[in-house]
């Protein structure tokens, strides 16, 4: 997952780093699963997984005997991808110039992506390019402005969150899900929503990053933001830590 730009920019190495923590998170691997289930993505079948990132997803389809392919617009994501997974197809493209003819994928695969696109709208009219008639695609993520955090304070994390939420391009996109698919005249739209619970030390680099994030758009001042975070740190070294991510899974059908 990477940000859809005219540019094709070279990721820091420790989004990589990133990346791989959110692979190894609890429920994430059940997650993935449920979105090939979703997209009937069994032996034979072809499917373009958009913003593959460093390459987990396509390999986990070619263990199903899927026809998987990678795209994303950094280059140094697909070196890391194919670094990895030499035998699989990475190829450098972003989400509204897919390289693929007309009408050749089964599936269509989205995770952690619309929310980075200034043009979802464009981005589903070339899904549906791709996609064979009655191709499924399934559309994965997080809405920024709905992260539930215990607090001392719920003022401030609420300032947190929406300062976090306001520096994404589209931190509302998986919310219209739902509109953006029925509005593309896709077919048998429909929604589910996922919650992941963390209760450990693991997820403290988020929320420091979310208060670091904040702080420097200028909605809360260093001593807000380093007080936010001393809280959350003490709430895990005692287990009374709680984040709530709802991940939002949307899936539809293609015209026949």
């Amino acid at each position: 997952m990477t940000r859809e730009t005219e540019e094709t920019p070279r990721p820091r190495d420790g989004l990589v780093a990133r990346l791989d923590e959110a692979d190894r998170l609890p429920g994430a691997e059940e997650l993935r699963y449920l979105s090939y289930d979703m997209l009937g993505a069994g032996p034979g079948t072809r499917v373009v997984d958009v913003g593959c990132g460093a390459g987990r997803a396509v390999a986990e389809l070619l263990e199903r005997e899927v026809e998987a392919v990678g795209v994303d617009p950094s280059e140094r994501m697909i070196a890391v991808a194919r670094g990895r997974w030499p035998e699989a197809d990475f190829r450098m493209a972003g989400a509204y110039e897919l390289p693929l003819p007309d009408a050749s994928a089964d599936g269509y695969r989205a995770d952690k992506v619309f929310h980075e696109l200034t043009q979802p709208e464009r981005a589903l009219t070339e899904a549906l390019r791709v996609l064979a008639p009655g191709g499924r695609i399934v559309l994965v993520g997080q809405d920024w402005d709905t992260c539930v955090i215990d607090s001392d304070d719920p003022a401030l994390t609420r300032t947190l969150v929406h300062a976090r939420a306001d520096l994404t391009v589209g931190p509302r996109a998986a919310r219209r899900y739902r509109n953006l698919l029925l509005d593309a005249c896709f077919q048998d739209v429909t929604v589910a929503v996922h919650t992941r619970v963390f209760t450990g030390p693991a997820m403290l680099p988020m929320l420091t990053g979310l208060a670091d994030a904040a702080c420097f758009a200028g909605a809360v001042d260093r001593v807000q933001a380093d007080g936010w975070t001393a809280d959350q740190r003490a709430r895990a070294e005692a287990d009374r830590l709680f984040l709530a991510v709802p991940m939002f899974v949307a899936a539809a059908t293609a015209p026949r």
